[in-house]
């Protein structure tokens, strides 16, 4: 009985085992594999993708000041800064018109 009870444990870790780059759930994913590991991430929400007049928005002021200049942020848009990347939200339509890397 011993040996089954280790046998059904270690077939439910086997096949559970993945790389720690695909257990990785969030806003990123994976743009590029190579031998089981993620060599570029790139961001979940990319241009086009929709938000809604409901999401919790980060106002300009809030964005770090060498950004605003750099990129010519306005008041007129949306903003929303999560995990390394600045997405400039259209306010009318609510859809992402870019995406600028925050590192």
């Amino acid at each position: 009985m011993i040996k089954v009870m280790l046998a059904l444990g270690v077939a439910a870790v086997a096949l559970t085992a993945t790389p720690s780059e695909a257990r990785r759930t969030g806003p990123v994913t994976c743009a590029k594999w190579r031998h089981g590991h993620c060599m570029r991430w790139r961001p979940r929400y990319s241009v086009g993708y929709t938000f809604g007049p409901t999401f919790g928005y980060t106002a300009l002021g809030a964005l770090p000041g060498t950004y605003v200049t750099r990129y010519h942020l306005r008041n007129n848009y949306r903003y929303v800064n999560e995990n390394g990347y600045i997405y400039v939200v259209n306010p009318r339509t609510y859809r992402v018109i870019r995406v600028i890397p925050a590192y």
